[in-house]
């Protein structure tokens, strides 16, 4: 992962960041936070679901947490929040879901905490996936919830 996060300069860009990410959280968090900035830069795709042709938000935390941890979410924002557990915000942690009602609708719009206030996203069209803050007036008051995805169970 390092090599990736190399290549595409991220390491000089975020280096400090990667490695506060590597001391504060578990082994998986910082796996998740890390494989997902090795997503920065790559386009916004409505209906999008790979590195390749490109991500809608939705799409960008699939994979994410598939590439990541094994965990396969279901494909649309709405259907992610219905499928994790509810945590309070003031409970966020590097991983966890965040939502957003960007479209007169429910969890319209999803992106995965990374920690001090920001979250990564495939925001909209014209756009590439990149780290804002959820502070900001624009996504605070659209902020619909948060959410943790739990580790799967063994059968």
């Amino acid at each position: 992962m390092d090599a990736l996060l190399a290549e595409k300069g991220l390491i000089d860009r975020l280096g400090a960041q990667v490695q506060q990410a590597r001391a504060s959280m578990s082994e998986q968090a910082s796996s998740l936070v890390i494989n997902a900035m090795a997503f920065l830069g790559v386009p916004y795709k409505w209906g999008g679901d790979s590195h390749d042709t490109g991500f809608d938000c939705s799409g960008f935390v699939r994979a994410v947490y598939e590439q990541s941890v094994g965990k396969i979410l279901p494909r649309r924002s709405d259907e992610q929040a219905a499928a994790t557990q509810v945590i309070d915000r003031s409970e966020l942690k590097p991983g966890d879901l965040v939502f957003f009602n960007t479209m007169r609708r429910a969890f319209s719009h999803v992106g995965i905490y990374v920690g001090d206030g920001k979250f990564i996203h495939s925001p909209r069209a014209g756009a590439q996936v990149r780290v804002e803050d959820m502070r900001i007036a624009y996504w605070n008051t659209r902020f619909n919830g948060a959410r943790r995805v739990l580790p799967q169970q063994e059968p």
